[in-house]
């Protein structure tokens, strides 16, 4: 059985480096995760990012701000909790566009070789899943875009919506007439 985590991670790349600016991440159930890293460079971001990225960012002073190890210890105790004691349960981890967001994620822990092995070595992709569903109407996008935790919370209402089972011997709930 698989336990599922949305995910985003806003970043700073050029073509080379891809570097954690912040990462959201929530399970199906409604818990979260949200960090912003206190060691990535801002100088090295682009115009695009510095409006629409580091503009959005939490006050300095906010409690979200980790450095990398602080994160890095803190993600894999969220994503590992739930599954303590229930060796069927593996995690599954979804993104929109995930590729670069699994860099961010995995680069946490450094080379790919140093991944926790509870830590899947990819994520599953809901852009593809949208294509095979036959591109199902998604929920709007908040307003916020770009903020790690608010795409993550729309990653899992994508998936949601994508997901949904209509069932057919379902019956409307019975009026009362009187």
């Amino acid at each position: 059985m698989a336990y599922r985590y949305f995910y985003d991670c806003e970043f700073i790349e050029d073509g080379v480096t891809i570097d954690l600016v912040s990462i959201g991440v929530v399970d199906e159930f409604g818990r979260e995760f949200y960090a912003v890293s206190t060691e990535f460079d801002p100088k090295r971001a682009i115009p695009w990012v510095r409006d629409n990225v580091l503009n959005l960012l939490p006050s300095p002073a906010d409690k979200a701000w980790r450095s990398r190890e602080r994160i890095r210890t803190e993600l894999l105790e969220f994503l590992t909790e739930p599954l303590q004691g229930r060796p069927q349960e593996t995690i599954e981890l979804w993104a929109w566009y995930g590729a670069y967001d699994h860099v961010c994620l995995a680069q946490l822990w450094g080379p790919m070789v140093a991944l926790p092995r509870a830590i899947p070595r990819f994520t599953k992709e809901l852009r593809q899943l949208w294509d095979e569903k036959g591109r199902p109407t998604l929920p709007e996008a908040a307003t916020a875009r770009h903020d790690a935790l608010v795409d993550a919370r729309h990653n899992l209402a994508r998936w949601k919506a994508m997901t949904a089972r209509k069932r057919k011997d379902a019956k409307p709930p019975a009026v009362d007439a009187g």
